[in-house]
């Protein structure tokens, strides 16, 4: 049989498995098959976007690899190591090897993520051109294409995103492998605005009520984190202020209950043999649904310890606990568990979901992106904005604010959960100099994750990141 690029094997998978389970099929080694015969029905295709979400739930892509994998990478002295599996120590040590099998997994979940997309928006006539169904889709392949940027592309402040390559764009679904299969590496900049295209879409299309999955402020929230990222401040606060403007999201009163724990041990059973899943918050503007049938919270695997059905493999350095202002109540989900060591506790929930945004990184967005523009050009002042987010956590408002404040407040407010400490190193090394992460420097190639080896053999036309 022809060698498969895994990218097209789990392409032709998701054909068949349009369901939104973690069954795993037996699939014969066939290099074709019929859409038509897969996708008949308006209920097929609502079945495959579901499907989609579940991939994108994937223990190594948004199920927490997505954001646990470049935390990794740039929390040298913030985090202890001790974990076995040698993929991750790769991560820690910044020397990751091309066939690191966490690195392909999540390049192959992600596009099984985009194909399950594009199989649903090349069926839109079936469920009769639907809005929310195009948006749907839209929103999971337009978030996938960003995070795939950020992580196999270099970071759109170093060098020139028109030339940098990212990775491939493939936008109709793969039914064959053929010689149009084999798809070069598009460059940054055109990934950033196949993800902007496709958020701006969702965003029009999505409903502002969607139940758990995407709605139309899932989409502003995910612009307004990838135009920070990019350095289009205007729009960052524009789509940040649209989300908090809406009046449909509120953040929690204390911090502690974005991180629900509902006080049981998994392994010794659920509590009258019902699972103790936690709903969304009122500040989870989107997030990943976790259940016992639905798949693993990866965050809870490797932060919490054995206490909370972790391996404990991460431990939290004193220094960065002792970094929080006195009274400070983020610094409470620090803690020791029952062997004395140093743990997070936002992820001892087993069952958790995983938050993709929630709407205090919106209120930090805003801030952050005002000040770039030179004051409050959307929504309340940028000193509002923080002091709001401040105020949650049980501090004294600041008198004046720079983005130096701003930045000190994402790391006490969203760590470990985005993939923050190296995203916005990246970002940061514009205005403040070449940043240090670990031993490199912020702009390092070693920073971005190689191509896979397996993709580099099956498609002539992949080129490998410098550094591999």
């Amino acid at each position: 049989m022809k060698k498969l690029n895994k990218i097209y094997l789990g392409a032709l998978s998701t054909i068949v498995l349009l369901c939104a389970c973690n069954k795993q099929l037996d699939l014969k080694p066939y290099q074709q098959i019929e859409q038509n015969t897969a996708i008949l029905t308006a209920q097929d295709v609502q079945i495959t976007l579901v499907g989609g979400y579940n991939r994108m739930g994937l223990a190594d892509l948004y199920g927490g690899g997505a954001f646990l994998y470049p935390d990794l990478m740039a929390t040298q002295t913030i985090l202890t190591w001790q974990g076995t599996f040698q993929t991750l120590t790769q991560m820690v040590d910044q020397a990751i090897a091309i066939d690191n099998s966490d690195v392909d997994l999540t390049w192959l979940d992600g596009y099984q993520v985009i194909n399950q997309a594009n199989n649903v928006l090349a069926n839109l006539k079936i469920v009769n051109n639907d809005p929310g169904t195009e948006g749907g889709a839209k929103f999971l392949r337009g978030l996938t294409y960003f995070d795939l940027a950020r992580l196999f592309g270099r970071a759109w402040n170093d060098g020139n995103p028109a030339t940098n390559p990212a990775v491939p764009i493939v936008l109709t679904p793969t039914t064959a492998v053929t010689a149009a299969s084999y798809v070069p590496r598009s460059t940054v900049a055109q990934v950033y605005a196949q993800a902007i295209a496709d958020l701006t879409d969702a965003e029009k299309d999505l409903p502002a009520s969607n139940s758990f999955f995407a709605n139309s402020y899932s989409a502003s929230a995910i612009l307004a984190r990838l135009y920070l990222q990019q350095g289009d401040y205007a729009n960052a606060a524009k789509e940040a202020d649209r989300v908090i403007g809406s009046g449909n999201f509120a953040l929690n009163n204390n911090y502690a209950d974005e991180f629900p724990y509902p006080g049981f041990v998994p392994s010794f059973g659920y509590p009258n043999g019902i699972p103790a899943h936690v709903d969304n918050t009122s500040e989870d503007v989107f997030a990943i649904q976790v259940t016992p049938q639905q798949g693993t919270n990866a965050l809870n695997t490797f932060y919490a310890s054995s206490d909370n059905a972790g391996r404990g493999d991460i431990i939290i350095s004193d220094d960065f606990v002792n970094s929080f202002e006195p009274g400070d109540t983020r610094a409470l989900m620090y803690n020791e568990d029952s062997a004395g060591i140093l743990r997070c506790d936002k992820f001892d929930n087993v069952d958790g979901n995983v938050h993709i945004i929630r709407l205090a990184e919106l209120y930090l967005i805003r801030a952050e992106a005002n000040l770039h523009l030179g004051g409050a050009a959307v929504g309340p002042t940028p000193l509002s904005d923080v002091n709001t987010i401040r105020a949650r956590a049980g501090l004294a408002p600041l008198a004046t604010v720079a983005i130096a404040d701003v930045m000190t407040e994402r790391v006490h407010e969203l760590a470990f959960e985005g993939g923050f400490f190296l995203h916005d190193a990246k970002r940061a090394s514009t205005t403040t100099g070449q940043l240090t992460v670990g031993a490199l420097p912020a702009f390092s190639p070693k920073l971005v994750f190689p191509i896979p080896s397996v993709e580099i053999n099956a498609n002539p036309k992949l080129v490998q990141n410098p550094g591999y």
